[in-house]
């Protein structure tokens, strides 16, 4: 199934769809294109806001893009692990029988599929800026992925995670 219509399937059942990838078998080169391509989404969704502080503040933009690209293509997707690693750990100590792919798929997976919220929530940053609009888009884009995320992990560590 192409990635745009799992992205639209993660609205309507987040389970069914990372054990779909799941069922795919463990790729490490999937889940870390998975992981890069999110963070490279990630990274364009913050343009706006960095074009939008660099004009008000004078700052240069091409050193605020350089530091973002750097902060999400390179650092982030090292955090993403540790973090699915780490959240493995727990969901074992709470009787989890998954494996640490699932647990990196789920987390990045839920990424990816919350991009279409990344990408408003970094227009309404570029174009209205912070205030009230911005708080509550981003809300709704973390209310969004901790969902995706949480369900994808229960599906990845066994139903007694």
């Amino acid at each position: 199934m192409p990635v745009t219509r799992d992205i639209v399937a993660m609205y309507r059942g987040p389970g069914r769809v990372v054990r779909r990838l799941l069922d795919m078998g463990p790729r490490e080169d999937r889940a870390l294109a998975i992981a890069m391509i999110a963070c490279a989404i990630v990274f364009v969704a913050d343009t706006p806001r960095l074009a939008r502080e660099a004009h008000i503040s004078g700052q240069e933009l091409n050193a605020l893009l350089a530091g973002s690209l750097f902060a999400w293509v390179i650092c982030m997707p090292l955090v993403l692990y540790f973090l699915a690693g780490l959240t493995h750990i727990v969901a074992r100590i709470f009787g989890g029988s998954g494996n640490w792919f699932g647990a990196r798929l789920s987390l990045f997976w839920a990424l990816l599929a919350s991009s279409p919220l990344i990408l408003l929530n970094g227009l309404v940053a570029g174009f209205i800026g912070p205030g009230p609009t911005q708080t509550m888009t981003g809300l709704v884009w973390f209310g969004v992925f901790m969902w995706f995320w949480i369900s994808g992990l229960i599906r990845a560590e066994g139903s007694s995670a």
